[in-house]
């Protein structure tokens, strides 16, 4: 017992410490920056002044957007061709999607673009407003290094609690035929099929569990524009259909698209808790749910077994 007391301890204690590294290092990055990023903004503010509206829009939209984008493009053309193949050999459901329907493709990808601009856009115009009235997102000054992590922390929990819960009620009976199922046509994912939804489920399951966090915290533009963008790229990632070295692994949530009754968080905390990822623990996959640090794909150092003829 003692034993493992210290090895805990010990390990405990050398997490802390190496974390503290991290963050200390960080912070002198973000202080020797500071100067830099608070005079660019101030910039910004002066160009926008009366204005700040069309600034809040442009960053919180925009920004998220081109991220969305430039690592949706990048995967589209893996996709697409099945190229290069030091990228396609990463795939993670093997012959699925070599290449993808075109068709499907280009249907999803109205639905996307439609999504984006016709219901995430309103909904960022009535953020600013509802954010305006108990302070000012494009405040003067920029957020510390250690407060935007405590941002960043709370936004990632109310996300998990409110995509967790409205995902399992998209599965109801009730609600999965009309709404959920859309989503679901894509057994293998791919990257761009992340905002793929019904327009009710974008709004219930994509935004909002997205939005609330800097409601709650009266965010600055600043930290809001790196959550969103941040948001879309892990969810992109997790949608990706490929398993690649030092991303994290989207496993969890492409045996949901697989089996669609087990996985349905983001972090998989509550999973855990309310026994949902029972199934997936039983399978490889759930062995290859890890951070890929090598160049062998894990679907050929922890293969699937064979299947039963």
């Amino acid at each position: 017992m003692r034993k493992t007391a210290f090895i805990l301890g010990s390990g405990l204690l050398l997490l802390v410490a190496f974390w503290n590294s991290v963050t200390w290092h960080l912070q002198r990055f973000w202080g020797a920056s500071g100067h830099f990023w608070q005079a660019e903004w101030e910039r910004l503010l002066s160009t926008f002044e009366g204005k700040e509206w069309i600034l809040f829009i442009i960053a919180a939209t925009q920004v998220p957007s081109l991220c969305f984008w430039g690592l949706n493009g990048l995967l589209l053309v893996v996709d697409t061709t099945g190229k290069p193949n030091f990228i396609a050999r990463y795939r993670i459901q093997v012959g699925k999607n070599e290449p993808v329907d075109p068709v499907k493709l280009r249907q999803s990808i109205r639905t996307v673009l439609f999504n984006q601009f016709m219901i995430s856009l309103p909904i960022v115009v009535f953020l600013y407003l509802l954010l305006k009235l108990w302070g000012d997102p494009c405040r003067r000054e920029l957020p510390t290094f250690h407060w935007f992590l405590l941002e960043l922390a709370i936004f990632t929990l109310i996300e998990e609690v409110m995509f967790y819960y409205s995902h399992r009620l998209l599965h109801h009976p009730a609600f999965y035929k009309k709404i959920h199922k859309k989503h679901h046509e894509w057994t293998a994912p791919i990257g761009v099929i992340s905002l793929y939804a019904h327009p009710v489920e974008h709004v219930v399951s994509n935004m909002l569990p997205v939005i609330v966090g800097p409601i709650v915290m009266g965010s600055h533009l600043s930290s809001i524009t790196m959550w969103f963008s941040l948001a879309l790229v892990v969810t992109s990632i997790s949608h990706c259909g490929y398993h690649l070295p030092f991303l994290p692994s989207p496993e969890f949530h492409d045996y949901h698209h697989l089996k669609f009754n087990q996985c349905y968080g983001v972090l998989g905390v509550l999973d855990h808790l309310h026994g949902t990822d029972t199934l997936f623990k039983q399978t490889k996959a759930y062995e290859r749910h890890i951070l890929l640090l090598g160049f062998t794909p894990l679907s050929e150092s922890i293969p699937d077994p064979p299947k039963m003829e």
